[in-house]
């Protein structure tokens, strides 16, 4: 199996986040920071050039490989925040249906801005998602 090609950096997650053009989406990303950070008991990092990450998850692939991944994070992309829900959402259907407008694909939920969704059922959301990856963590 290849190498991820995205990985943790050094990279000023704070230049990162100033760096966003539109003031709106600016402050978006730094509310869902601070919910992360408060879900993950960890800071936020760069992973790779675009996404904001939260904690770490180790697992094992079935070859022996071990692996590293965030435990959640978020990426502010063109067309819509990006958010880094790793363990899925057929775990918590009952909170999605209280959520607001999103759409999903795989881990990833995206909102076109965080008054279009339920910011305490988000924050439940990220929680529950950080719970499940860190029990599945090897």
């Amino acid at each position: 199996m290849a190498e991820l090609k995205t990985k943790r950096t050094a990279a000023s997650v704070a230049a990162f986040l100033n760096g966003i053009a539109d003031p709106a989406r600016r402050r978006d990303c730094r509310a869902i920071r601070v919910m992360m950070e408060r879900a993950t008991r960890s800071k936020a990092a760069m992973w790779g050039p675009s996404i904001v990450g939260f904690g770490i998850y180790r697992y094992e692939l079935p070859n022996g490989r071990l692996g590293e991944w965030m435990l959640t994070g978020f990426s502010p992309r063109k067309q819509a925040l990006t958010l880094y829900i790793m363990a899925g959402f057929g775990f918590d259907k009952d909170l999605m249906r209280q959520l607001g407008t999103y759409k999903t694909a795989k881990a990833c939920l995206y909102i076109r801005q965080l008054e279009d969704v339920d910011t305490a059922v988000l924050q439940r959301l990220i929680q529950n998602s950080v719970k499940r990856m860190k029990a599945r963590s090897a």
